[in-house]
């Protein structure tokens, strides 16, 4: 396995652990890459079981491209070049879009050996869009151009996955939500105290229940 934006090799695999997620959460993923020229969904793909989650991917390596296929606006791309946060963001929102996934994922940056447009060899951008938003990070790659290529994807994962996690609500909030649910249903079934006492109230004497009738027998009793 290829090494991180550190230098370290990842703990298993960072593909195999966003495809399970994904799956356990019924959700999708679609990716659109540029210098990675297909690396990410090569890696997404080796992992047994990812036709449930994974829609598909652009590469466009080319500037046009960016816009053409995965929908990067014009001025955009003109106005800041290909290797931009805001151009990696667009890409991953263009790639979730077009392929009807719930996570777009994207790479962009500068692989070398020589610099482009200004940006140095190893600036490189990955970014993500979900049902909540996106996010983008800024990497500041080392070393030859296969290694700046797969530390690209590894990042790129490792970024997704921490998206999907906080995407996930808080286990304790849910408790805690759910125990004042109970206890506010608890408290309206307890009948009030002032209800008790005027049902009380209501209730009728067992001296005014006695019939009349007996009282009406002893008068007709003394007049005989």
């Amino acid at each position: 396995m290829e090494s991180d934006a550190a230098g370290a090799r990842p703990v298993g695999s960072p593909a195999a652990g966003v495809v399970h997620s994904l799956a356990e959460r019924h959700q999708t993923l679609a990716t659109v890459e540029s210098l990675t020229g297909g690396l990410l969904a090569a890696s997404i793909v080796e992992i047994a079981g990812v036709s449930g989650i994974y829609r598909g991917g652009l590469v466009v390596y080319a500037t046009e491209l960016k816009s053409q296929l995965a929908g990067v606006p014009e001025d955009l791309l003109t106005d800041r070049g290909p290797v931009d946060p805001d151009v990696a963001v667009a890409l991953a929102e263009g790639g979730r879009r077009r392929c009807g996934a719930d996570w777009g994922l994207a790479t962009t940056g500068v692989a070398g050996p020589e610099p482009q447009d200004g940006k140095p060899v190893g600036l490189v951008y990955v970014a993500v869009a979900g049902p909540d938003g996106t996010d983008v990070r800024e990497l500041d790659l080392d070393g030859g151009r296969d290694h700046i290529r797969s530390a690209a994807v590894i990042e790129a994962l490792r970024l997704l996955a921490e998206r999907i996690h906080d995407a996930e609500p808080d286990a304790g909030d849910a408790e805690r939500s759910h125990d004042a649910g109970d206890a506010e249903r608890s408290h309206d079934a307890e009948p009030d105290a002032g209800d008790a006492e005027r049902i009380h109230d209501a209730e009728p004497d067992a001296g005014d229940a006695e019939p009349d009738g007996g009282r009406a027998d002893t008068a007709g009793a003394e007049r005989r």
